[in-house]
């Protein structure tokens, strides 16, 4: 598993413009509709490796000039999850931009304590497939996080 780009050093500008790259190839692919408020949503979580509640997320927006609703920021973060552009990190109730948009995949959140930072890491879901498997069990959604120190704040 390589190392998780929230907790190393990377030129995040490049990381930005590359994630809403392939977030934008993804929503023309599937004939998904990436409007200016999701566009600004995915762009706020995106600024930064942290996750952020839905009313850090609406302040933000509004900021932009998008309005101070609440239902306008919980409709685009509903929409960049459901289109695997973003996750909700159950441990702090806020959301994170995905690390593999569009991409199906397993992923663990290492969330620093501290800082709110998280990290989305791959993990070979095998063994949490076979066991499922064994039992009968179909997995539809997982959502597995860790919790702890990041390297920044240990």
């Amino acid at each position: 598993m390589p190392d998780p780009v929230a907790f190393s050093s990377h030129d995040h500008a490049q990381c930005e413009k590359t994630a809403l790259a392939k977030a934008e190839a993804h929503c023309r692919e599937h004939k998904l509709r990436l409007t200016p408020v999701r566009r600004a949503a995915l762009e706020i979580l995106l600024s930064e490796h942290r996750a952020l509640g839905a009313y850090e997320v609406l302040e933000k927006l509004a900021a932009a000039g998008h309005g101070s609703h609440p239902p306008a920021a919980y409709r685009a973060l509903s929409f960049l999850t459901d289109a695997g552009l973003a996750h909700k990190v159950e441990a702090l109730n806020a959301y994170v931009a995905c690390s593999h948009s569009g991409n199906s995949h397993t992923p663990v959140f290492l969330v620093c304590t501290s800082c709110n930072n998280v990290a989305e890491a791959e993990m070979n879901s095998h063994g949490l497939d076979s066991a499922a498997h064994a039992s009968g069990f179909e997995i539809k959604r997982s959502v597995i996080e860790a919790t702890g120190l990041c390297p920044g704040c240990q």
